[in-house]
């Protein structure tokens, strides 16, 4: 295989893996002090500040609307509007500086990417043994990822989570309640059917030839948009990969066009773009200060702002929640921050694989975002897993490939530390972190659905990344169960931060929001009046 085809390989499987966060960090010093020089200065008062939109912060807008609650949200991104025919986001075939946050590190795909300064889709952080790729716009990660959405079953939850979460009654009312938020639906097997589809039927071929579970994969989409392109009525962008960044033609239910849409509706919820949060502190009465940057596109900032609200809810990512909350504690700008947090951090097990086969007919053109998966949970809750069949973007030849994803639990966590010289809390990730899931379970399975004749590129090894944090301010070390922090009265994460350190085998989305809802039912009644 040529150097030139194995890194488009890497690019676009990589891009197969998308997903998740939404806020900045910047350096400052004790508010407003090393503010930059002639840029205006507003102060604000307001009842409630969400930081993010995506999963964690859309919920809580939304359910504290509905409680008759005016929320503000904070969203360093842009707005993305799509449409049929839009040329909103950045095709996956041909990236440009929509795809990058300004302050990204380069090396999103294991090469760099050079594109002038933009206050573009995702972030790239880089830790120590892993780069963490983050969203960044009104949605958050639900505007890049595939979109998969997987409710555990209870024997694997309950191994991961805590039992006093409740599945059965989760089961019942809340993961229920984001499926219909969400819109959720299987492909239609007359989409499956059409030629751009080969690639997920040789995926299902092989998985039920080899004897593994295989289901259709429920996605947050209008199928009938896919329908349509078929048809000629828009141009592709479901059915020819060319969606992994954001699918501009419409039909995709993610959560700006869902729950932010819905809270706006309310009139009680106010959202801000391009409002950067570069510090959180407790002010002397005992309400909180969120210092902002409102920038352009280029990331320059416009304005400073000095936010101050009863209650703050970091719903800003995994990443972002957690260095803005260490950064915190560390400067004491907020005393008494529980011991734990930063730590019990993972990477839900990602492993994004190149499958080469010279047997199968994979198609030049492949359909997506994505329509089967397979997954192993039955036989060991500690080894519970699953492998997806993803789109490669349309690169131009047929390489005679695809795309394999896979995740699932495991021990591997790792831990932020603070860094007084750059100012910002850095992951440190054990190399191999995840070795025992991936050798013993997932590589196997891979191995074993692309079959003798076929060669797999494990993306990961050669650029270790995830689009899927989990954990840093974790529930029952840092938080309790509905996101309230230990000791900080009106201070909540209600994000993959909460989670810990994986979602029981399947990619986050679905779990985060489920555990949103559950937790505002519970502060609707019991916070809501009193601390919010």
């Amino acid at each position: 295989m040529s150097s030139i085809t194995r890194r488009s390989l890497l690019t676009g499987a990589v891009a197969a893996g998308v997903m998740v966060a939404t806020a900045g960090n910047s350096s400052s010093t004790n508010g407003i002090a090393a503010r930059v020089d002639n840029v205006p200065l507003t102060r604000e008062e307001h009842r409630v500040v969400v930081i993010g939109s995506g999963f964690g912060g859309g919920v809580t807008a939304l359910r504290l609307a509905q409680a008759g609650v005016q929320v503000l949200v904070l969203e360093r991104g842009l707005r993305w509007s799509t449409g049929p025919n839009a040329d909103t986001f950045p095709r996956a075939s041909a990236l440009d500086k929509r795809l990058l946050w300004y302050k990204s590190s380069p090396n999103l795909f294991g090469t760099p990417l050079l594109f002038e300064p933009y206050t573009g889709l995702i972030e790239a952080v880089p830790g120590e043994n892993m780069t963490t790729l983050c969203a960044s716009g009104v949605g958050g990660g639900s505007l890049v990822y595939q979109g998969m959405s997987l409710q555990p079953n209870e024997a694997v939850f309950n191994t991961h989570f805590p039992q006093e979460l409740d599945w059965k009654r989760m089961d019942r009312i809340h993961y229920p309640r984001v499926s219909k938020m969400l819109g959720l639906a299987t492909a239609p097997d007359e989409l499956i059917a059409s030629p751009q589809y080969a690639a997920a039927r040789a995926f299902a071929e092989r998985v039920r030839a080899v004897g593994l579970p295989l289901e259709k994969i429920p996605m947050p989409i209008d199928w009938n948009y896919a329908l349509a392109e078929l048809r000629g009525e828009m141009k592709p962008s479901y059915t020819n990969g060319d969606g992994a960044m954001g699918v501009n033609n419409g039909g995709k239910h993610s959560v700006d066009v869902t729950y932010i849409a819905a809270a706006e509706a309310t009139g009680k919820v106010k959202v801000e773009t391009l409002h950067q949060v570069t510090d959180v502190e407790r002010a002397p009465d005992g309400r909180w200060t969120v210092l902002v940057e409102r920038l352009d596109t280029t990331g320059k900032v416009l304005e400073n702002k000095v936010i101050t609200a009863g209650t703050l809810v970091m719903a800003a990512g995994t990443m972002n929640t957690t260095r803005l909350l260490m950064r915190a504690g560390a400067k004491g700008k907020i005393s008494g921050l529980p011991d734990a947090l930063g730590q019990n951090w993972g990477s839900n097990a990602d492993r994004i694989y190149a499958w080469n086969s010279f047997t199968q007919d994979f198609g030049t053109s492949q359909g997506g975002p994505v329509v089967y998966g397979s997954k192993l949970w039955d036989d060991d809750p500690y080894a519970a897993h699953t492998v997806i069949q993803a789109s490669l973007p349309p690169l131009g030849v047929d390489t005679k490939s695809t795309i394999l994803v896979g995740y699932g639990v495991s021990t591997g966590r790792g831990n932020f530390v603070y860094d007084a010289a750059t100012d910002d809390a850095v992951l440190r990730w054990p190399y191999e972190g995840d070795s025992d899931i991936q050798v013993n379970h997932i590589g196997p399975t891979v191995n074993k659905i692309a079959g003798p004749g076929s060669t797999l590129i494990d993306t990961n090894a050669l650029f270790p990344s995830t689009w899927h944090p989990l954990g840093g301010a974790s529930m029952g070390s840092v938080c309790d169960l509905d996101g309230r922090v230990l000791g900080q009265r009106g201070l909540y994460v209600l994000d993959g931060a909460l989670m810990p350190g994986n979602t029981a085998a399947c990619n986050p989305s679905m779990t985060i929001a489920a555990v949103a809802e559950r937790a505002l039912d519970n502060l609707v009644v019991q916070d809501v009046g009193s601390v919010i």
